[in-house]
């Protein structure tokens, strides 16, 4: 019965047909739409989804106490990504919000051996995995789209160039710094088009093996080197710093070190370039499900808080660049990918983790498609006499330069 209270008060549209644990089914919505139905199998998730609706939907459904029947897990969520402002208006639900929001600094304190943690819980699984559903350079950041049907491949390969061509990689020999390096690609990339020599810096034993692997292999461990290390422990200075996927793992109490650090490792001419995730609204609190299970210590900052901590720390805004749908359509083609391999990942984790990654990928596609979420790039510099041009053009000229074989630094 409280299942059914539950979506009465938060569906105002959507065709959403409930099945609660006493075998009592009710249609919910204004009939609009796909027909979706969805069964629950214990009384305590009626209450529970009254309580903590962004928390308890995702964890029932990841443990089988909640079902899709009618449609799949992505129509569902799809239906109440649309409701979920219904959600929050409603003063018991707003009322979990402001705590967590409170509490916001609190839980975003991340200091390194927490981070070190955070990092392990979700970058340090299986290899294996992350080849079944990213492209074979294993960005596994928003891709930058010239359109929704490019392949992934290219996508990802235009997102690498398009940073570089706000980095201003205007001679060889630039001393780069990559923070939250990943698996390497970015790094290598860099030092192929400009003959830098780039430092990489992650927190997960996995991909520190895999990047120094791969620059081996290339023949660049000379130029590329990755390190076991927090960007905190830095010491050395650099011409150019980029951080792709990082900054939603720094913690709103660390933004202003965060950006101090950088400050401190930039030469006089150098150049930032951030690339995050970012909220369209004020800052607010991370989804719990989330926080949880995929992300510990994660949060989505607002453009709003992360440029107060670039003024207060005498740095200096170059460019602004906002990615809206790129993230969605990077998602959709992660779990178009999952799906097609979800065998493969059963078989070296469980259903369990199949559908918990089934609700991760498809919620936060939804994210991204209808509420707005989207990628920030910063450009930031530590002089206002820096090495910028003064027009934009420089970035299509160089990215065009690339394609052709002329870029500035290789001549």
């Amino acid at each position: 019965m409280v299942a059914h209270i539950f979506f009465r008060i938060v569906l105002r549209q959507g065709n959403l047909e409930v099945t609660d644990a006493a075998g009592r089914t009710e249609c919910h919505g204004d009939g609009s739409g796909k027909k979706v139905a969805v069964r629950f199998h214990d009384r305590l998730l009626g209450w529970q989804c009254f309580l903590n609706p962004k928390l308890y939907v995702g964890e029932a459904f990841t443990d089988g106490r909640l079902t899709v029947e009618t449609g799949t897990l992505y129509d569902f969520l799809e239906i109440c990504i649309k409701n979920v402002q219904n959600v929050e208006r409603h003063p018991l639900w707003l009322l979990f919000e402001k705590a967590g929001g409170v509490l916001r600094h609190l839980k975003s304190f991340n200091p390194i051996k927490r981070a070190r943690r955070n990092v392990a819980h979700h970058y340090d699984l299986s290899g294996e995995l992350y080849d079944l559903f990213l492209d074979e350079d294993r960005q596994y950041s928003c891709a930058y789209f010239d359109h929704p049907d490019q392949p992934l491949e290219e996508a990802q390969e235009d997102k690498k160039r398009h940073l570089a061509a706000k980095l201003i990689l205007d001679r060889p020999g630039l001393k780069i710094l990559d923070i939250g390096s990943g698996w390497g690609g970015l790094g290598l990339y860099l030092a192929q088009v400009s003959h830098a020599n780039v430092s990489g810096v992650t927190l997960s034993t996995e991909q520190f093996r895999v990047s120094n692997a791969r620059a081996m292999a290339a023949g660049l461990a000379d130029r590329v080197k990755f390190e076991l290390k927090d960007y905190r422990q830095k010491t050395e200075i650099f011409d150019r710093i980029v951080s792709v996927g990082m900054f939603e793992h720094v913690g709103s109490a660390h933004y202003r070190q965060f950006f101090r650090k950088v400050k401190e490792l930039l030469s006089d001419d150098g150049v930032l370039v951030l690339h995050s995730i970012g909220r369209p609204e004020p800052p607010g609190t991370m989804n719990p499900w989330i926080t949880k299970y995929i992300f510990p210590g994660g949060y989505i900052p607002a453009l709003s808080e992360v440029l107060s901590a670039v003024e207060k720390e005498g740095l200096y805004v170059t460019d602004v660049e906002i990615l809206r749908l790129h993230y969605a359509e990077t998602l959709k083609a992660w779990r178009d990918r999952f799906y097609a391999n979800r065998e493969k990942v059963a078989k070296i984790y469980d259903e369990r983790f199949c559908r918990m990654w089934d609700f991760y990928l498809s919620s936060c596609e939804l994210t991204f498609r209808h509420l707005g979420q989207m990628v920030f790039q910063l450009q930031i510099a530590k002089s206002t006499e820096c090495c910028v041009p003064l027009k934009r053009d420089y970035i299509s000229d160089w990215e065009r330069s690339v394609q052709t074989g002329k870029t500035q630094a290789a001549e």
